[in-house]
């Protein structure tokens, strides 16, 4: 994605748009082909020499910034690594320890060679292949060890797709409003939704349609930046999905807030993103092996369905079933906060849904705050979520002992 100062957009009263490019604009596209083939062709050279040939290709024209956002999103298709016969560090401190011995040691003289002869057996190594790993770990001595190419449209398409992404980085708020339709597109937009790990709330209901309401990276306190990135890599999953509005208030430096709105009818943007992934999540992977291993008599079943709570909805991860047929639906948060929570909460107070449990993390907590208060429903843990805890919590919401 784009960095910050590297993002265009423009604003008309309360509105922001991002500013895109036409991708067959053959200017850009020859721009686009000849990059490409420069990250292609330096595949195995520094990093600095890589910047020297790109730095003297854009120049200082007026398309600087648009050609430097090109190279930011192939720099994040490329790897570099350190090549270097030993640790740098480790060498450079053998090369002074041993330079001692032969001081003075001055540029192309007999003492340097020595110096170098001597550390250069220790590592078993030539005195070449030494030297050139001496600073190999500063940032500019980075070898380009692969690059992941890609067409020059395509990168055209990215450019335009990652100057909206780049609005979201300040996201206040967004708010989605989701068309009746079929099962499977809501459980698109809720299963993405889950994938990032988005602060959310959710009204209506399958039959009207929905309004889920996603938390902005700039109402978190701390761990914004990442957070924001989560908001921004959401919206080429939102792409994939149809019959919706979205509705995002952004924070402006010259004071006030915007919005940036699109539907799921727009062309503009194309999504690379290309199907629904399992949600994934360290914590629950980690639960559903140890529940296995662990000495429980309930049962620790995904869960498939949105379930309709009136004016809002649900969409756990887990369904926990007793021997007796009890039912308690467990959502593993992603990022969450106290208030977040208190609100949520409230939502399922307010039409009498008692049999949940939500799993609040503190690794994911985007809040300075810490949460005060206990409740029946929320399990916070450290680390793991451990199976016996989980289902005695379940136990006392049912009234269940065996």
């Amino acid at each position: 994605m784009l960095t910050s100062d590297l993002a265009i957009n423009w604003r008309r009263g309360d509105k922001i748009v991002p500013w895109f490019i036409k991708t067959d604009n053959v200017g850009y596209l020859r721009d686009a082909e000849i990059l490409i083939e420069i990250f292609s062709e330096f595949k195995g050279k520094t990093r600095g020499e890589l910047e020297l040939e790109l730095e003297e290709y854009v120049g200082a024209g007026t398309d600087y910034r648009i050609l430097r956002g090109f190279i930011k999103l192939l720099s994040d298709r490329a790897e570099f690594d350190i090549s270097s016969v030993a640790e740098p560090s480790e060498i450079r401190q053998k090369l002074f320890l041993e330079a001692r011995k032969f001081q003075p040691v001055l540029p192309d003289s007999e003492q340097r060679n020595k110096v170098l002869e001597s550390v250069a057996k220790e590592f078993e190594t030539n005195p070449g292949l030494l030297l050139s790993s001496v600073y190999a770990d500063l940032f500019h001595q980075q070898k380009l060890i692969s690059f992941d190419s890609i067409a020059p449209e395509d990168l055209l398409d990215r450019y335009n797709l990652a100057q909206a992404q780049a609005l979201l980085y300040k996201c206040v708020e967004m708010k989605i409003k989701v068309a009746p339709s079929e099962a499977e597109n809501y459980r698109s937009i809720f299963g993405w939704i889950k994938h990032f790990g988005l602060i959310h709330t959710v009204r209506g209901n399958s039959s009207k349609g929905y309004e889920i309401t996603l938390t902005g990276a700039a109402s978190l306190f701390h761990r914004s930046q990442k957070y924001g990135i989560q908001m921004a890599v959401f919206l080429p999953a939102l792409l994939l999905c149809k019959d919706w509005e979205m509705s995002a208030e952004v924070i402006q430096k010259e004071g006030g807030n915007a919005f940036y709105e699109l539907s799921g009818e727009q062309t503009e943007l194309k999504s690379y993103y290309s199907d629904v992934p399992e949600y994934k999540n360290s914590d629950i992977d980690t639960l559903k092996r140890n529940w296995e291993k662990s000495n429980v008599i309930w049962q620790l079943n995904e869960n498939k369905e949105v379930i309709d709570l009136g004016k809002t909805a649900f969409i756990p991860d887990f369904v926990l079933i007793s021997s007796e047929g009890d039912k308690v639906y467990l959502d593993v948060l992603g990022f969450w906060t106290p208030k977040s929570l208190e609100k949520r909460l409230a939502e399922f107070k307010a039409v009498n849904f008692r049999n949940f449990i939500f799993a609040a993390g503190q690794e994911l907590r985007g809040s300075r705050e810490e949460p005060l208060w206990e409740n029946e429903n929320v399990l916070f843990y450290k680390t793991k979520i451990v199976p016996k805890v989980l289902e005695e919590t379940a136990k006392k919401l049912t009234g269940f002992y065996s």
